[in-house]
């Protein structure tokens, strides 16, 4: 297995020839809570990733506390600004210390699955968050931290160029690059049980969309797996990592079931999955699929996450090992703020196939998005967090510029926005993540990069 372990040790934490100033007595906390709706009518609840959670993973170190927190709910009934306001209340720490992100299931909310299109926004902060909070509190025991690494080769890059139409397209195109790296942070008790994992990979976990059904797909059945490996004592949050052009590699189950709800042929091949997905993405009140092709669909994803589930316990169980965690971790977060040129599509509706990607687009000028990167380091682990859905090239250059080695990469965290960040050379490709992008190209990647290098910097200098 292609795969790195990067120890989490005292005698290991010199990064870029500085050491950091360490807290003492780290302690852990860690809760789930169902954040559930009603089923689609195509479902039976018998799999474990068809229940959706918020889960959260509370931090205490030299009278400084932190939150890493996972959801799996709609993205669109609550405020995330209150809901971390909230937080940072309740555990009298800075707010640039709360982590939220979305697993970024498209399948959480009841069927048939909506589609945000303006209008007001809630202001009330998210109870089943910050009830899972509250209970993570109330469960601080002290605990030591782990990091590792692992692969798993579950995704590929999807900007791809149809064979008939000769079109870009969401595809699969595995000479495009791609990160597998799965990094894995965990937390052990005095009893070397696991009290929780936090868990990055680069894919999306699209195989329920526009199906009408409720699924925390991929992520929701690797937590679940790896939770019930450890007789459901542990918590295990997930974060997409770098991942805008990344989908799973095999879709065929998923594109059947879309197939089958869109009136189109299934086959034993690989079909087209536009075809079914375009139309409905248009008419989302299309008849449920057929159960069947849902129950083969969900057998796939519990397929997923017992794959990458493996991998996590995998890294877990190597950094369990004498010498390979510490509770001697200094906590501090850091917020930034990107300013680059915007732009809005003005030739097209994002959702119709027939102007959603493959051919030249028209733009008005616009103010961007307010693009945050943020940085939680935790000891020698630099969690970097940024609020939309960047490209996998941008979260290589993070990596390979980064001060701290171990930098994990989560996004669509906290002040979540809308929209794709392309890295530079990928603006040319005409996919409906580039062409809907509201950022101008040139100026984000180097942008992101560089917020990242001066944070890093900051806390390695204890600034």
């Amino acid at each position: 297995m292609n795969s790195k372990i990067y120890v989490v040790a005292l005698g290991a934490m010199l990064l870029s020839g500085l050491a950091l100033a360490a807290g003492a007595g780290l302690k852990v906390g860690a809760a789930r809570v169902d954040q559930t709706g009603p089923f689609g009518k195509s479902q039976t609840g018998q799999y474990d990733h068809e229940r959706v959670y918020a889960r959260a993973i509370v931090l205490e170190s030299a009278a400084t506390r932190a939150a890493l927190i996972s959801y799996e709910g709609p993205q669109a009934n609550f405020n995330m600004g209150a809901t971390r306001r909230q937080i940072a209340d309740l555990l009298r720490c800075p707010i640039e210390n709360i982590v939220i992100t979305h697993t970024h299931t498209h399948s959480s909310q009841s069927a048939p699955m909506s589609f945000g299109r303006g209008g007001p926004q809630p202001t009330v902060p998210s109870k089943e968050i910050t009830d899972a909070v509250s209970k993570a509190l109330t469960a601080l025991k002290p605990a030591r931290m782990a990091y590792g690494t692992g692969a798993a080769y579950l995704n590929v890059n999807r900007d791809a160029i149809d064979p008939v139409t000769r079109k870009w397209t969401q595809g699969t195109n595995p000479d495009a690059p791609s990160d597998r790296t799965v990094a894995v942070l965990s937390f052990l008790g005095t009893d070397d049980r696991p009290i929780a994992a936090y868990v990055a990979y680069a894919m999306h976990p699209v195989d329920g969309f526009v199906l009408g059904v409720v699924t925390a797909d991929f992520p929701g059945a690797m937590s679940r797996y790896v939770e019930k490996a450890f007789g459901d004592e542990t918590v295990v949050a997930f974060s997409q990592s770098a991942s805008g052009d990344q989908n799973p590699l095999y879709l065929r189950p998923s594109n059947n079931a879309m197939a089958n709800r869109a009136g189109n042929p299934v086959t034993g091949f690989v079909i087209d999955r536009e075809s079914s997905e375009g139309p409905l993405r248009m008419d989302p009140s299309k008849p449920a699929a057929d159960p069947k092709s849902i129950d083969s669909l969900f057998r796939f994803i519990e397929s997923e996450g017992q794959i990458l589930g493996e991998e996590v316990i995998r890294v877990m169980t190597m950094t369990k090992a004498k010498g390979q965690s510490t509770d001697d971790v200094r906590i501090a977060g850091y917020q930034q703020s990107v300013v680059c040129p915007g732009r809005t599509r003005t030739n097209a509706d994002p959702m119709d196939p027939k102007t959603r990607e493959g051919l030249d687009a028209t733009y008005a000028d616009a103010p961007a998005p307010d693009l945050r990167v943020g940085l939680l380091g935790l000891g020698p682990v630099a969690l970097t967090s940024i609020n939309t859905e960047v490209y996998t090239a941008i979260g290589l250059d993070i990596k390979a510029r980064a001060p701290m080695k171990n930098t994990i990469i989560a996004t669509l965290a906290n002040e979540r926005i809308g929209g794709y960040v392309p890295d530079d050379a990928s603006f040319g490709h005409q996919t409906f993540q580039v062409l809907n992008s509201s950022f101008k190209p040139g100026c984000a990647q180097t942008g992101i990069v560089n917020a990242v290098v001066e944070l890093q910097t900051r806390y390695v200098n204890g600034r």
